[in-house]
């Protein structure tokens, strides 16, 4: 049955695989065989075309038979599963298809072996010298005398001479002086030279050389056994030894992975692009008829949180071709040569399973420019790089094999590895606009218990509204922490509130109710809080307020959360009235109290940031002219400045100059508006906490116009929701294979053999 399934097989093979448009031809003695084999069957009980490629798709397929294996880890042979040894001994059937097993078993062997020898082999019967003179040299009893190894006699008697069998021996202190004894014992005795007992020399081996090296073979077993399994063998068990660290890490993912192309959204763009590559491997054809080339590689770069890691997820759940994912670090190891021929080894794989997707994450662990912190010595993070530029400047257009990175900090990444033919394609993903939240708050809303009432287009629409700059990360989080909020005050579904309360919780941390405050403390932080909460609503360019606080949260006494407007360019005026927002809190405190405290320390750390990029980065500063400078990175060490000593201090006094009129300007505003202040601050030390309504009925509505609306937001951007179209030549990229096969079939049923 199974040759009449092949030579079937292999005779419909050319009807059931098109390429695009064009029908592969039948190859004329595919038919000879048919009618050979189906003699005597009438054509109409062939069997159909999609059965014939399941058949041959089971006879000709190199996948393993259990499919409980999953992919290969590491590099190595097998995958590492738990040895059940014991259960299946129970069951009458031992393991020797396992090789630790037979090692093992030829190890307890060869033990049990020795030990028995030593245990049961004849020891003889010591006795001393006079015993042996008087017993038995003296009645003649001596058959002859062996001296073993110089050490001791061996008395071998004549048969019959003992009862139980066993020879006798004694030590000796020198050959000589046994020599000399024996001689004394032949003449006391009256014997003959030619009644003499005989003397033989020999070696023989005792088995103490074995004992001493016992212990010393187990030290050396064990100690392989360790390294075996240890991570300096490249992994955490699953049978890889230290002659096997050069082998990848890299995993090939063969088990389902439930994350889709459904569950990112707000990176609209960059899906478009990793679904081009999806579709490239999937349908070559399109692309090369055209002469178009796939791209060798794309780095996904952007802030934490973005989705970059996600989209690679998701492109392995959906591409249906190998995926190969790998982590920067893992190449870098203590040992030099590692990295590079882990590199090899991975490409060496890739190729294997072409066409497949390499994802490379962090890659800027491996992908660090050259040259920087070596001082003369081999570097094997610059071994390691110049391997992986070699490997993918070898890959041609023939091999399938596209490789995509992440990493949070492609501006240290090497010139040579972002050049086009390794990393044709750089692909940012920055934190969503507000049409990408209401999106992700879609997807992320899906598993959530909502209170029937709601409307889940609705909630997200609001909800984006109100997280501006969050990214796809602090959205699942919001979402997250919603529902744990609703589970912990016993609610049957999630509600709006507990939404505002994740939020809070996100922004500003955890809120500390028991956090004693001193009642002068507390009078203190009111004030400070409400002096933002005033300059904010009564400067045009501030952000509108959404909330003020004094509970405790996080690190922070109190908190105003506002609304920022999906903004990307900023003026002066803008800049200068957001400084002004930051330093009302500390010239409230001024004001009311007539001294200051350390509460407004970070927002005088964030005017001084203002400031300084007003006049160092976007050239703000009449007086330091239209240049801009690099500010150095948290943390980072700067050895020089780029510019002189006299542009530093006409900086320095621009800056200085700048946070003075804003300080300035910030007085004279909470002089103006002193009773509000009071009375924001009094309603504050009552009820702790003031939304938006709190400061209408306080103050009156806004003298200015603001946005607060997700319809408000996105009035004059075109589209009510994000674009989710796809082009022409992307639309069918998932179109599955067997469905194709399925629209062959009639025609292969209409021109049966």
């Amino acid at each position: 049955m199974s040759q009449m399934l092949r030579l079937l097989s292999a005779a419909a093979l050319p009807f059931c695989r098109a390429g695009g448009a064009r029908a592969r031809t039948v190859a004329p003695g595919s038919f000879a065989v048919l009618n050979r084999v189906f003699s005597s069957q009438t054509r109409t009980n062939l069997l159909p075309c999609r059965t014939v490629w399941l058949a041959q798709q089971r006879l000709y397929s190199t996948e393993p038979k259990d499919e409980g294996g999953g992919g290969r880890s590491g590099g190595g042979k097998r995958s590492g599963g738990g040895k059940d040894w014991w259960s299946r001994i129970q069951k009458g059937d031992f393991p020797w298809d396992e090789k630790d097993f037979r090692y093992l078993m030829v190890t307890v062997a060869g033990v049990s072996s020795v030990l028995l020898y030593l245990y049961f082999r004849d020891s003889g019967r010591e006795i001393s010298w006079k015993d042996f003179v008087h017993r038995y040299l003296g009645r003649g009893l001596v058959d002859r005398l062996e001296v073993v190894n110089k050490q001791f006699v061996r008395v071998v008697l004549l048969p019959g001479a003992d009862a139980d069998g066993s020879y006798v021996w004694f030590n000796i202190g020198s050959v000589d002086t046994f020599e000399r004894n024996l001689e004394a014992a032949h003449q006391e005795l009256g014997l003959e030279p030619s009644h003499r007992t005989a003397v033989i020399y020999s070696s023989e081996s005792d088995g103490s050389f074995l004992k001493s090296i016992i212990p010393t073979l187990l030290l050396i077993g064990f100690l392989l056994f360790t390294l075996r399994r240890s991570p300096m063998a490249g992994g955490t068990g699953g049978g890889r030894s230290p002659f096997s660290m050069s082998e990848s890490t890299a995993k090939m993912m063969r088990d389902k992975i439930d994350v889709k192309f459904k569950d990112v959204a707000g990176c609209e763009e960059a899906k478009l692009e990793i679904l081009e590559f999806v579709n490239f491997l999937k349908n070559p054809q399109q692309y090369q008829d055209l002469g178009a080339k796939i791209p060798k590689g794309a780095v996904l770069s952007g802030p934490p949180g973005t989705g970059k890691t996600l989209l690679a997820k998701a492109t392995a759940g959906e591409a249906n071709v190998p995926f190969i994912t790998v982590n920067g670090s893992e190449f870098l190891e203590m040992f030099v040569g590692v990295g590079p021929a882990r590199v090899r080894d991975m490409f060496a794989m890739a190729r294997k399973n072409a066409p497949c997707i390499l994802f490379i994450d962090e890659i800027d662990a491996v992908g660090r420019k050259r040259g920087g912190g070596n001082f003369g010595g081999q570097n094997e993070q610059e071994n390691t790089l110049n391997q992986l530029l070699v490997e993918m400047d070898g890959f041609n257009t023939a091999t399938n094999v596209v490789v995509l990175a992440g990493t949070n900090r492609p501006d240290i990444l090497d010139p040579a590895l972002m050049r086009p033919g390794r990393f044709d394609r750089q692909i940012y993903i920055g934190p969503p606009d507000i049409k990408g939240r209401a999106s992700i708050f879609k997807v992320h809303l899906r598993p959530i218990k909502l209170d029937p009432t709601l409307d889940k287009d609705a909630l997200a629409r609001k909800m984006a509204a109100s997280t501006p700059g969050f990214t796809g990360a602090d959205i699942a989080n919001v979402c997250n922490e919603a529902a744990l909020i609703a589970a912990r005050h016993l609610s049957p579904s999630v509600n709006p509130k507990h939404f505002e309360q994740a939020i809070d919780r996100v922004i500003g941390g955890l809120e500390k109710k028991t956090q004693v405050l001193q009642p002068a403390e507390k009078k203190t932080v009111a004030y400070h809080e409400a002096g933002h909460a005033i300059v904010g609503w009564f400067l045009q360019h501030a952000d509108p307020l959404l909330k003020v606080s004094i509970i405790p949260r996080g690190k922070g006494l109190g908190y105003a959360q506002y609304l920022p407007r999906e903004q990307y360019l900023y003026t002066k005026e803008q800049l200068f009235d957001r400084m002004c927002m930051m330093l009302g809190g500390r010239v409230a405190e001024q004001v009311f109290f007539g001294q200051i405290t350390t509460g407004a320390q970070d927002d005088l750390k964030k005017v001084t940031q203002s400031a300084y990029a007003q006049v160092v980065q976007f050239g703000m500063s009449e007086r330091v002219g239209q240049v801009s400078f690099d500010l150095p990175r948290q943390g980072e060490m700067v050895l020089e400045k780029p510019y002189s000593e006299a542009t530093a201090e006409l900086i320095d006094e621009e800056v200085r100059g700048l946070v003075d009129r804003a300080f300035e300007h910030t007085m004279q505003l909470i002089l103006d508006k002193k009773e509000q202040v009071d009375k924001v601050g009094k309603r504050l030390l009552e009820k702790e906490v003031l939304d938006k309504a709190d400061m209408v009925e306080l103050l009156g509505p806004r003298p200015f116009q603001e946005k607060s609306t997700y319809e408000e937001f996105v009035e004059g951007t075109g589209a009510f929701e994000e674009d989710t179209s796809l082009p022409e030549g992307l639309k069918e990229w998932n179109k599955d294979r067997g469905e194709e096969i399925d629209e062959l079939c009639p025609t292969w049923d209409k021109q049966q053999v």
